[in-house]
């Protein structure tokens, strides 16, 4: 016999439940390419799943991060939603190489997306520095992006990342619309590509971290680590690696115990105040922003350079001197 406090129910439990006498939503897992979906107790857990391409985005990783999230949101028996990434790291941006080195070679389009803003053929010739750049074929592209990444915050439970490794570039995207960071102490956590190439689309770092901090890092594309990044408030905390797991599913659980009800109206009544500081506006000014990167001459330039010596040299030339990859814990001066 169950002798918990009524309030500890599941809200899917008792003959008072209005979900009472309908049957449980499936346990089918979907297939998705990108990620995998598990429900485990009150716990919905989508993992990033292409550790050998470091969990870089495709154009398929919104739309499955958006399905995903709708799934758990949907779950009378899901409290809290999980995101981590399997490998190496947490998620190391877009899969640039494929578009720097070999934007004109067409790729594997995302589901439905032939013939689209998301065909890598239409994204090609719009990106042709001979031709007319028309950046609303580019932000329609990139926007979508966002929105899919953006189901992380608008989703009516909580979201918590667990992150190590790194979560660099495009995976910031994803991870600063979460509710909650947990990031492993040795991790890395930054956006390199505002050197040249990019400007974070989901503009949020400024949100998260306050003005002078978010610019500390943009101005400079420069990274923080793990236990940086919780001491300026941009994680809630950061555990040594060997306990990271412990250390989120601790969090978790204490999120997962709560009522549903609570949880939802917790998250909907301190969104309004995130929302109400601009965060459509921030989203919008940087993902038309990001795609004016791509086209400026040092855009174009880096392109170039990356399609002769290929875009992990190109990186390491972007990061070279006087970054050399040296953040706020060297320079501290």
């Amino acid at each position: 016999m169950d002798e918990s406090p009524r309030w500890r129910h599941a809200v899917h439990e008792g003959e008072d439940s209005p979900f009472a006498h309908t049957d449980p939503p499936s346990d089918d897992a979907p297939t998705y390419r990108t990620l995998t979906y598990e429900v485990d107790g009150r716990v919905a857990r989508l993992t990033f799943n292409r550790p050998e391409q470091g969990n870089s985005i495709t154009a398929d990783t919104p739309v499955e991060i958006a399905d995903a999230v709708e799934r758990a949101d949907l779950d009378p028996r899901v409290h809290v939603i999980v995101l981590s990434g399997r490998g190496k790291g947490f998620c190391g941006g877009y899969d640039l190489a494929a578009s720097a080195e070999h934007l004109r070679d067409g790729r594997e389009v995302t589901r439905g997306g032939a013939g689209t803003v998301l065909d890598p053929a239409v994204q090609s010739a719009n990106h042709d520095p001979a031709g007319t750049w028309d950046p609303m074929v580019d932000y329609a592209m990139m926007s979508r992006f966002t929105r899919g990444f953006a189901s992380l915050l608008h989703a009516d439970k909580p979201t918590v990342a667990k992150i190590h490794g790194f979560c660099v570039a495009g995976g910031t995207d994803i991870a600063l619309h979460c509710d909650q960071i947990v990031i492993a102490a040795d991790a890395k956590i930054g956006y390199p590509p505002t050197r040249v190439w990019g400007v974070p689309s989901a503009g949020l770092w400024a949100h998260r971290l306050g003005d002078q901090r978010a610019k500390r890092l943009l101005l400079t594309g420069d990274c923080l680590n793990g236990r940086e990044a919780a001491e300026w408030g941009l994680a809630i905390e950061a555990p040594e690696p060997d306990a990271l797991d412990e250390r989120t599913e601790i969090l978790v659980q204490r999120i997962a115990a709560m009522p549903l009800n609570q949880l939802v109206m917790v998250k909907l009544a301190l969104n309004s105040a995130l929302l109400a500081q601009g965060v459509a506006n921030s989203r919008l000014i940087s993902t038309v922003f990001d795609g004016i990167s791509r086209h400026t001459r040092e855009g174009y330039a880096f392109q170039q350079r990356a399609a002769e010596v290929g875009f992990r040299q190109a990186v390491r030339e972007r990061d070279a001197a006087p970054y050399d990859d040296a953040g706020p814990s060297t320079n501290k001066g």
